[in-house]
C-alpha cells in the first residue's frame, strides 16, 4: 500500500479526531460515548500543539490513522522515564486495517526516537484487548514491561511494552 506519514496538518484534526475516536469505540475500549476520555482523543489540536502527532494517508491524501508520537519534555507521556520516548492514542480507521498503516506509524516513532539526543527507548500502554496491536509491537521488538503496567482510573489495567533503541533490529528499521 502506498502510504505517507507525516505531521498532521490543522485542516486533518477534526478527521483524526474522528478515527480515534470511532476505533475506540468501535473496539468497545471505552464505557461508550459518555467516557471521558473520549474528550481527550478527540483533542487532536491540543496534543499536536504539545507533542507530534502523525497521520497516514493514503494514495488520494485520505487520512488512514495517526498516533501521538512524545517525546522527552512533552506533557503527553504516561510512563516513559527521562531517556525515554512514549507513543500513545494510535488508531487505524477500519478501511485502513489489515493494510500496514498501524505498523507504518509505529516504525515513524522508532524513527523518531532512534533519532532524538539521548532517547535510549519508546514506551507505550496499551489496553489488554488490542491484540493485533501488541502483534505488531512484538513484531518490531517491544519487550512487555509487565512491571510497569498501571491503571489510570482504577478498574482500567494497562500492559507496557518497551523497545531498547540500542538493540534495535534491522527488521524495525
Amino acid at each position: 500500500m502506498d502510504l505517507t506519514i507525516r505531521v498532521a496538518e490543522p485542516a486533518e484534526y477534526a478527521v483524526l479526531g474522528g478515527i480515534i475516536a470511532e476505533a475506540y469505540l468501535g473496539d468497545d475500549l471505552l464505557d461508550g460515548p459518555q467516557d471521558p476520555y473520549l474528550l481527550k482523543l478527540r483533542a487532536v489540536e491540543q496534543r499536536a500543539a504539545e507533542a507530534e502527532t502523525l497521520v497516514a494517508l493514503d494514495a488520494d491524501g485520505a487520512v488512514l490513522g495517526g498516533v501521538t508520537y512524545a517525546a522527552p519534555g512533552t506533557p503527553w507521556r504516561d510512563i516513559a522515564g527521562p531517556d525515554e520516548a512514549e507513543f500513545r492514542m494510535l488508531a487505524v480507521a477500519r478501511e485502513g486495517r489489515g493494510r500496514g498503516v498501524g505498523e507504518a506509524l509505529v516504525r515513524a516513532c522508532i524513527e523518531r526516537a532512534r533519532s532524538a539526543e539521548g532517547v535510549r527507548a519508546l514506551v507505550l500502554s496499551t489496553q489488554p484487548a488490542m491484540l493485533s496491536a501488541h502483534r505488531i509491537y512484538r513484531r518490531l521488538g517491544f519487550l512487555r514491561t509487565p512491571e510497569r503496567d498501571w491503571e489510570p482510573v482504577p478498574g482500567l489495567r494497562l500492559m507496557t511494552f518497551r523497545l531498547p533503541l540500542e538493540a534495535v533490529s534491522s527488521k524495525a528499521r
